[in-house]
């Protein structure tokens, strides 16, 4: 799906936790192409992995369906309780980041 996905060329990329069923490594090289892939585009990537904060230029952090905070890894890191408790794996929230 994810190289259907990228062969489109959309302007606009969508990707819902694309790398959630790979291993590290894996990942890596999925990181790498979507690094990539994802200048000149809008892309909004779903994740539950902490790894893949290092794509993303704005970061929103949701808490049941709701934005809470909307910034940068170091803004929301200053600010933001909720992104900490994530980042330190002591919170089930989701992480919606926008490259």
């Amino acid at each position: 799906m994810l190289a259907r996905a990228i062969l489109t060329d959309p302007r606009v990329l969508v990707l819902d936790d694309a790398t959630s069923a790979v291993d590290a490594g894996v990942e890596a090289e999925i990181h790498a192409t979507l690094r990539r892939v994802m200048r000149g585009r809008t892309t909004l990537v779903i994740a539950h992995r902490r790894s893949t904060l290092q794509l993303a230029d704005r970061i929103a952090v949701l808490h049941h369906g709701e934005v809470v905070d909307v910034g940068t890894h170091e803004e929301l890191t200053a600010r933001c309780e909720r992104y900490r408790l994530l980042l330190s794996g002591h919170d089930e929230c989701t992480v919606r980041y926008v490259c």
